[in-house]
């Protein structure tokens, strides 16, 4: 029988055991109390400093990031800053912004394309009225031209036609830009011919230099005739403003393996490594044109050859430093686009330059057939004319456009205001009469060009009399001595 002091003594014992493990299980429930407090915390700044990281990143992407998307579009070599934090690429977050980006990218050339076509609509739709009266503000002139004799009449409507010329290609060039057609429609053409009329475009065509090494009777298609006469006015253009007024472009027209070049060579600052890869994106017609992407004003004249250049099947290359220290531009035809014109039949127009080929087989000897037992008979050479007196400049007529009539007129026979001297058209002045049908006695005073005309004149014919019939002189006004185009 147990005693009561042995049940106490146990029941104190088990109480005992009991608060004991109470008390641990207490202890060990605040410490994981401690912990959990503790992971929350830790949980709740971490997300604090994701969410602080997302704020700044969203804030970095509206200042910094999609302006810089946006001007990358008008200027490629523009870079977008990346996110703030390192590590950020790669993650979701990273991603959903980089696809942000992407679908502004998207949205804004959309955008951009579908204004510029309005633009360019309407300014097409403007320049063709702007073409249209310049037009006809060319055929009143030019009828203006052949209707008077008097001189300074006559250089006054020339004058007036060349600034008629300059607007009616600025015009053009700009219809050429916004997707319309070249405006006109020629006839199959010398390449010379082709490359004088774009010379004759410009303000500055008497610092042009051109030398023909081509074949007589090179000729375009019809349909390429106009595209590289705007062609080479544009290259030229940029020559003559790039370079120093008292410099010449250089221009050559030769013979490749694919048909012909036409070179064109300055003496300007050139083009920095950026400027000429840009040019030659442009000029190539391979990436779309829009108006924002050329400048304010517009720089149209390169964006213009990059439309030719594709729609005629043409190629320019402006990626070559000029050997006189500014830019070579060279313009390719190739064998598709070439014809043959005969040059006794259709002659070139008086103002182009004749072909070196044509002169070196002029001056070729005539030598007699071997054991004829005669000495090879040499005709005299022709007495050089003496240098008359150059005139004032005065702008020439587009040769493109107009040798077709100047031919037209000087095949008439018994023409009475043409003349064959030499195979060129010579006009002869009308005598002026009153109002009784009388003829008036000319003007006592003559003007220093009616003097140098006449006197070149009488130089030429007391040459060409001299000259046997099988080689022609050349004409002192229609090139000069390096086959350039007469000032």
């Amino acid at each position: 029988m147990i005693e009561l002091p042995e049940l106490v003594a146990g029941g104190l014992a088990a109480g005992t055991l009991s608060a004991l493990a109470l008390g641990g299980s207490l202890l060990r429930s605040r410490r994981q109390k401690a912990a959990l407090r503790a992971e929350v915390t830790e949980l709740r700044d971490r997300l604090e400093s994701a969410e602080g990281a997302f704020i700044s990143e969203i804030e970095h992407l509206a200042a910094r990031r999609m302006p810089a998307a946006a001007a990358q579009l008008a200027h490629p070599h523009l870079k977008v800053p990346g996110p703030v934090r390192q590590n950020t690429p790669g993650t979701p977050t990273g991603i959903a912004l980089e696809y942000v980006l992407t679908a502004l990218r998207e949205e804004l050339t959309a955008q951009r394309i579908r204004i510029d076509a309005a633009a360019q609509a309407g300014l097409r739709g403007a320049t063709r009225e702007i073409q249209a009266a310049l037009y006809r503000l060319q055929d009143a002139l030019r009828g203006l031209e052949q209707r008077y004799d008097d001189p300074e009449l006559a250089q006054t409507l020339f004058a007036l036609d060349h600034e008629n010329e300059q607007s009616l290609r600025r015009a053009q060039v700009a219809a050429v830009v916004c997707g319309a057609w070249v405006g006109l429609a020629r006839e199959e053409s010398h390449v010379v011919d082709a490359v004088t009329g774009g010379q004759a475009r410009l303000a500055g065509y008497h610092r042009v230099r051109v030398h023909n090494h081509l074949e007589p009777g090179t000729a375009l298609v019809s349909h390429a005739v106009e595209p590289v006469a705007i062609i080479v006015a544009e290259l030229l253009d940029n020559a003559l403003r790039h370079s120093a007024p008292d410099t010449d472009v250089i221009v050559n027209l030769e013979h490749v393996h694919h048909g012909v070049c036409v070179t064109v060579d300055d003496a300007g600052l050139g083009m920095t490594q950026d400027e000429r890869a840009r040019a030659q994106r442009l000029v190539a017609g391979s990436d779309p044109i829009l108006l924002t992407d050329l400048g304010d004003p517009p720089r149209m004249g390169l964006a213009a050859i990059g439309q030719l250049t594709r729609q005629f099947d043409l190629s320019v290359d402006v990626s070559s430093p000029s050997p006189y220290g500014g830019v070579r531009a060279v313009l390719r035809v190739d064998s598709h686009l070439l014809g043959r014109i005969d040059p006794q039949e259709r002659p070139p127009s008086a103002s182009a330059p004749r072909s070196t080929r044509e002169r070196a087989a002029r001056r070729e000897p005539v030598r007699e057939p071997a054991g004829s037992g005669t000495p090879s008979a040499q005709p005299p050479a022709p007495a050089a004319p003496m240098p008359a007196p150059r005139p004032a400049p005065v702008a020439p007529v587009s040769a493109a456009a107009g040798h077709e009539a100047e031919h037209e007129r000087a095949a008439a026979p018994g023409h009475p205001e043409t003349s064959d001297l030499g195979g060129l058209p010579q006009r002869r002045r009308r005598t002026r009469t009153d109002a009784s049908g009388l003829p008036q006695p000319p003007s006592a005073v003559r003007r220093p060009e009616e003097a140098a005309a006449a006197l070149a004149a009488l130089q030429y014919g007391t040459a060409a009399a001299r000259t046997p019939k099988r080689a022609s002189a050349p004409d002192p006004q229609r090139t000069d001595d390096e086959g350039g185009v007469a000032r």
